[in-house]
């Protein structure tokens, strides 16, 4: 099993490395700033990394649009060996395929709250609340299905990758800004 740090570490990685290069070219043609990706867990080597593409499909949030993209995969490995990153706390809709594909696991970078706060797009716990009655954080993140963690539990104090943590979050928030100013055209459902 790989150490809270050298995992954390690895997550970082691949979110610096992987997900927000996509991402960064879908806020560009108007998408949201959401991305995941899938590693294997005996190397946490990629296995596939995908961006959100709402304006394809509203449906194609980062964390679906990478499990349409793994499942296009023609060698794809059991999703028991695998672990599911994603950038911003999965909404109900890609927890529940997160589920239905068969992962045990997802880790998160930014929470809802950050979803809502950082980010202006509180759908996420409008959706848990309003659907659900579930206030937030109200979800069970263990449960029979996976356990979901977050990636700033892991972190810790480590000051390198606190650091590194800072550097994503604020490359983030430059995209958050740039997707809030070119949303107004977009037809995209809960924009």
């Amino acid at each position: 099993m790989t150490s809270a740090t050298a995992l954390a570490r690895r997550l970082l990685d691949v979110i610096e490395s992987d997900v927000l290069p996509l991402t960064s070219t879908g806020v560009a043609a108007g998408n949201k700033v959401f991305g995941a990706a899938i590693l294997r867990k005996s190397d946490l080597s990629l296995v596939v990394a995908g961006t959100n593409a709402e304006l394809t499909n509203p449906l194609w949030h980062g964390e679906v649009r990478t499990l349409n993209l793994f499942y296009e995969l023609p060698d794809r490995p059991p999703t028991a060996d695998l672990v599911f990153l994603s950038t911003h706390e999965p909404c109900t809709m890609c927890m529940s395929a997160i589920t239905w594909a068969g992962f045990d696991n997802f880790y998160y970078f930014f929470s809802h709250e950050d979803s809502r706060d950082s980010f202006a797009i509180p759908h996420d716990l409008q959706i848990l609340s309003e659907v659900f009655g579930l206030e937030p954080g109200g979800y069970r993140r263990r449960n029979a299905f996976w356990t979901a963690v977050s990636i700033d539990e892991l972190i810790g104090t480590e000051p390198e990758l606190r650091a590194q943590q800072s550097l994503i979050t604020e490359r983030y928030a430059q995209l958050s800004q740039q997707y809030q100013e070119s949303k107004g055209g977009n037809d995209i459902p809960l924009g």
